[in-house]
C-alpha cells in the first residue's frame, strides 16, 4: 500500500556564489541551492508569497550558475534555462506541462568547474544558443536546432585567463546574435556569429574593450529604443563603465566625435572605435564609444543588470535602468538625467551594520517597480516600490541555511520547527496566517547567530531550548517577550492565553550580542516587575551596546530584522564535556535534559544528565567507548536510550520513587557489547515506539532494528524483534507517536542518499515480518544529500493530519505532510 506524502514547505539558502540567481520575464526566479536549483515564486510576482515550489536534483556538486534563455526580444522565457556546476556540467532544464522542470539536455565538454552560463533563442529561426565558461580558461558555445539536442559549435580558449561574465543579444535589425566576455585581464571581449568564406558559422573576436584597471566581473547587452546596442560592464576597480554600439555604413573609418556636455562649455574628443563582420554575405560595422563612467560603491561589484524590456503592443520598451549590486553591501539604480542625459544615481539600498559581508548579485523584476539580491550569507533581499510610486520597502522572502543542516526538532506543541546548521545560526520556523488567514510557513526567528559551527539541539518547552556546537559548552536559551508577541500576531494565536503559561513567565524584552561577544545578552525594559526568578542584567553591562529594538510585527520579519531583532537571551552555559558537543536529547517533562561529546576513547563518551530548573549536573552515564551519535527519551521519561559510533545501544532506567535517594537518577538497565552488537556498522538513529514497548535502531548497515524494551522483559535482557533493510544507509529515524489502526507504528526514515522512505510496522505473534512500506520519496521531494535528522510533529493537525520535518546537509529544511487517517 503506498501513501500520499505531500511537501509543503521547502527553506534553503542561495549558493554563495555570483550568478547564482535569476528573475525570469514571468515573475518565477530559479536560483542555486546546494547541488539543486530551487524554483522561487517572490512577493508579488506569479501569485508568489516568497515561497520555494520546488528543487530540481541532476547534478552531484555545487551548482554555481543559473540562468534563463533569452529570446531574441529580450524577454527571459520561464520555458528553459540552463544551470552550471562543479561537476563539469551544464543542465537545460525544460518546463513541463505539469509545470514541472526536467533535465532536457546535459552539456558535457570542461575539464574544470563552470562558473558562467548564458543562453539565447533566436525565435524566427528556431535555433538556441547557449554558452558555457569554465575555470579551464576556455568557454564553449553550443547550438540546439529546436529538439533541444545541444551539439558543441566552438571552443574558445583564453590561455591562462578566466570567463568571469557573459552576455548574448540579437542585433536590433536581424537575428545576429554578438557575445560579451568579461576577463581577467581587464577587458571586454566582444565576439560576432561570422560566416564570411566559411562553411559553418563561428564566433569571432570582433574587439576588444579597454578602460577597467581591474578584473571584470559583470558585463550586460540591451538594445536602446532607438536600436543602438548598450553594454555594461563592472568589476574590482568598483567602476561601472557603458559602452555605445551604434551601427555604421559600411565602408566608413573610424571617426572622432564631439561630445558637448550641458554644464562645460568645451568639447571632449572621444575616439569611436569601429569593427565590422559578415553575416550571410551581410557586412555588418559598428562603431562603439565609452558612454559613461559610474562611480557610486566602495568594493567590488559582482552583478550588473538592465531592467528587462516592457512588452507593448506594437513594439518593446527598453527602459534605461541600470542595477548594480555590490560586496560593500549596497544595490544602486542608476538612469540618465531627463535634461542632461548624464548618468547618476536614482537609488540606493542595502545593509547598514551586522556581520554580513555583501552583496554577490542584483536584479530588476519583470516590471521594474521591484529589485532582489542575494548575499554571502544565502539571503535575499527584495525592496519593492510602494503603491504611490516613490518609496523603497523591503518585503517579505524565503530564507533558509546557507550550509549543511545538522539538527532540528519540533517545540512541544508541534506549533514550529527549530533547526541548526554549520552555517552557525539557529532559525525558527513557523506557520503564519498574515495573508487573510491563509498559512504559509516562514523563518519567523533566528534565536542564535553563533561564532562556531551548530551540530544539535533539544527543545525543553515551547519557549526554550538548548543547543550544542563545535565547543565543548552547551548553551541554554529562553524566548523573549517580543518574540511570544510577535509569534502570536503571526501564527495567530491568542497572546494572553500564552502569556499566562507558566514558561512565558518574567521575560526579558529581547536580545542582542555585545560587540566582540558570542553570548546573547537579555535586554530589558526601562520598568520591570522586580522578580527574584527574573533574568537580571551582569553589572559589566551597565552602558552595553544594544542593537535590539523591539518590533511589533505584522508580517514575517526580513533578513535583517531576523539577523538584529529575533535573537533569543541565552540563560546558561552547561561546562562539563572534554570534546564538542555532538547530541542532546530533552525528557518529555522537560526537567532533564541529556548531553553528549565527540568522543575517541571510553573516557570521554559518558552522557551527562541536567537538570533544566536549577542546571545542575545529576549524574552521568557510561556505557559507550565512541561517540554516542543520538539518544532519545522514553515517552513516559523512565527510560533512556543511547546509540554510538561503537555499533552498540544502552538503555538506562530513571530510580523509582522506592530507591534510596543516594543513588543516580538513571542507570543503565543493559546494552550491547561488541561480542553481542547485531549491527555491523555505525548506528546513526534511534527512537521509542508510541507506547514504549520497543525501540528502534538505524545503521550505516542498511538495517533498522526493532527490540523489545528490556525494561518490560523478563530477566532485563532482549533481543532483536524484527529488522528491514533499506537500499542505502540509514541516517535518520522517527516514529509517529500516534498508532495506526490495527496497532501498527508510522515510521520514516532518511538515508544517506537523502531519500526519505515510510514504513508501517506491527508486532507479530508468529514472528513474521511485520514491516509494509507506504512511500518512497525520491529526491526531488526529499533531499539530494544526508538526511541527518527526521522528526514526527507531537500533534495531529486536524486530529489527522501528521507532520514530518526533515534536515539535510544539502542546506534544506522540509516539511510534508500525511493524513493517517487513509494509512
Amino acid at each position: 500500500m503506498m501513501c500520499d506524502v505531500e511537501p509543503f514547505y521547502i527553506s534553503c539558502g542561495c549558493n554563495r556564489t555570483p550568478h547564482c540567481l535569476d528573475w525570469a520575464s514571468s515573475g518565477v526566479i530559479c536560483f542555486a541551492a546546494s547541488h539543486a536549483v530551487a524554483i522561487y515564486y517572490p512577493e508579488g510576482y506569479a501569485n508568489g508569497h516568497g515561497t520555494i515550489s520546488q528543487t530540481l536534483i541532476k547534478h552531484s556538486d555545487r551548482v554555481n550558475c543559473v540562468k534563463w534563455i533569452s529570446n531574441s526580444n529580450r524577454q527571459l522565457c520561464d520555458e528553459r534555462f540552463i544551470s552550471g556546476s562543479v561537476d563539469k556540467t551544464a543542465i537545460v532544464w525544460k518546463k513541463e506541462k505539469d509545470g514541472q522542470y526536467k533535465a532536457a539536455a546535459v552539456l558535457d565538454f570542461h575539464s574544470g568547474p563552470i562558473t558562467i552560463v548564458n543562453g539565447l533563442e533566436l525565435t524566427n529561426q528556431n535555433v538556441t544558443y547557449v554558452v558555457t565558461g569554465s575555470t579551464d580558461s576556455q568557454i564553449m558555445i553550443w547550438m540546439d536546432l529546436g529538439t533541444n539536442e545541444f551539439s558543441p559549435l566552438q571552443s574558445i580558449s583564453f590561455g591562462s585567463g578566466f570567463v568571469l561574465d557573459i552576455s548574448l543579444v540579437c542585433l536590433p535589425s536581424e537575428e545576429v546574435p554578438l557575445l560579451a566576455c568579461g576577463c581577467d585581464d581587464h577587458k571586454v571581449h566582444i565576439y560576432a556569429l561570422h560566416d564570411d568564406f566559411k562553411i559553418f558559422q563561428t564566433f569571432s573576436k570582433v574587439i576588444s574593450l579597454q578602460g577597467h584597471e581591474d578584473w571584470v566581473r559583470a558585463v550586460d547587452f540591451c538594445v536602446e529604443d532607438g536600436g543602438d546596442i548598450m553594454l555594461a560592464s563592472a568589476g574590482q576597480d568598483y567602476l561601472i563603465r557603458i559602452w555605445r554600439l551604434s551601427s555604421r555604413q559600411a565602408g566608413i573609418d573610424d571617426v572622432i566625435k564631439s561630445v558637448k556636455q550641458l554644464s562645460i562649455d568645451e568639447e571632449i574628443k572621444m575616439r569611436e572605435n569601429t569593427f565590422s563582420f559578415t553575416h550571410k554575405e551581410k557586412k555588418h560595422m559598428f562603431a562603439v564609444r565609452l558612454e559613461s563612467v559610474l562611480s557610486g560603491h566602495e568594493n567590488w561589484i559582482y552583478s550588473i543588470r538592465w531592467q528587462l524590456p516592457v512588452v507593448m503592443e506594437t513594439s518593446n520598451h527598453q527602459p534605461m535602468r541600470l542595477l548594480s549590486a555590490s560586496m560593500d553591501k549596497t544595490m544602486i539604480t542608476w538612469m540618465p538625467d531627463l535634461d542632461s542625459g548624464v548618468w547618476i544615481e536614482q537609488m540606493r539600498v542595502g545593509e547598514v551594520g551586522g556581520n554580513t559581508l555583501g552583496l554577490y548579485g542584483g536584479m530588476f523584476a519583470p516590471d521594474g517597480r521591484s529589485i532582489i539580491a542575494h548575499g554571502y550569507q544565502g539571503a535575499f533581499h527584495q525592496w519593492s516600490l510602494d503603491e504611490g510610486g516613490k518609496q523603497w520597502r523591503p518585503v517579505v522572502t524565503g530564507s533558509g541555511h546557507f550550509d549543511e543542516v545538522e539538527d532540528l526538532s519540533w517545540d512541544t506543541g508541534g506549533q514550529f520547527v527549530l533547526s541548526v546548521s554549520k552555517d552557525q545560526t539557529t532559525r525558527l520556523h513557523a506557520p503564519t496566517t498574515y495573508k487573510q488567514g491563509k498559512e504559509i510557513w516562514y523563518e519567523i526567528a533566528r534565536p542564535q547567530v553563533h561564532g562556531y559551527d551548530l551540530q544539535c539541539l533539544a527543545v525543553i518547552n515551547r519557549y526554550k531550548f538548548a543547543s550544542g556546537a563545535d565547543e565543548k559548552v552547551i548553551r541554554a536559551f529562553e524566548a523573549p517577550r517580543n518574540f511570544i508577541e510577535n509569534f502570536c500576531s503571526l501564527c495567530g494565536k491568542e497572546l494572553k492565553t500564552e502569556l499566562q503559561k507558566e514558561e512565558a513567565q518574567n521575560r526579558p524584552e529581547g536580545a542582542s550580542v555585545p560587540a566582540l561577544g558570542l553570548s546573547n545578552k537579555a535586554v530589558f525594559t526601562g520598568e520591570r516587575v522586580p522578580d527574584d526568578k527574573e533574568l537580571q542584567p551582569h553589572p559589566n553591562d551597565q552602558y552595553p551596546e544594544v542593537y535590539f529594538t523591539p518590533m511589533t510585527l505584522t508580517e514575517p520579519p526580513t533578513e535583517e530584522q531576523l539577523l538584529q531583532n529575533t535573537l533569543w537571551p541565552e540563560t546558561q552555559k552547561l561546562y562539563g564535556h572534554g570534546y564538542e558537543i555532538f547530541s542532546l536529547a530533552c525528557d518529555p517533562s522537560g526537567k532533564v535534559l541529556a548531553s553528549a561529546c565527540k568522543a575517541a576513547k571510553a573516557d570521554f563518551a559518558g552522557i551527562i544528565l541536567w537538570d533544566t530548573v536549577d542546571w545542575t549536573q545529576l549524574c552521568s552515564l557510561h556505557s559507550h567507548t565512541l561517540t554516542v551519535t543520538q539518544m532519545a527519551f522514553s515517552h513516559n521519561g523512565n527510560f533512556l536510550l543511547s546509540v554510538s559510533r561503537d555499533r552498540t545501544w544502552a538503555v538506562y532506567r530513571k530510580k523509582t520513587a522506592d530507591q534510596p535517594e543516594s543513588d543516580p537518577l538513571f542507570s543503565k538497565l543493559t546494552g550491547t557489547d561488541k561480542k553481542t552488537a547485531v549491527h555491523t556498522r555505525i548506528i546513526w538513529s534511534c527512537a521509542w515506539s508510541p507506547n514504549d514497548e520497543h525501540f528502534f535502531t538505524a545503521s550505516r548497515d542498511k538495517k533498522i532494528i526493532v527490540w523489545q524494551n528490556p525494561g518490560l522483559c523478563e530477566g532485563g535482557d532482549c533481543q532483536p524483534v524484527d529488522s528491514v533493510t533499506l537500499p542505502d544507509s540509514v541516517t535518520a529515524i522517527d516514529v509517529s507517536s500516534y498508532l495506526l489502526t490495527d496497532n501498527r507504528h508510522l515510521l520514516a526514515a532518511g538515508l544517506d542518499n537523502g531519500r526519505i522512505t515510510l514504513y508501517t510496522w506491527k508486532h507479530t505473534a508468529d514472528k513474521s515480518s511485520g514491516w509494509v512500506l507506504l512511500a518512497e520519496l525520491d529526491q526531488r521531494q526529499s533531499h539530494h544529500l544526508t538526511v541527518k535528522r527526521i522528526r514526527f510533529s507531537p500533534q495531529l493537525r486536524d486530529k489527522k493530519i501528521q507532520e514530518i520535518a526533515s534536515c539535510s546537509l544539502d542546506h534544506c529544511v522540509k516539511l510534508y505532510r500525511t493524513d493517517i487517517t487513509k494509512l
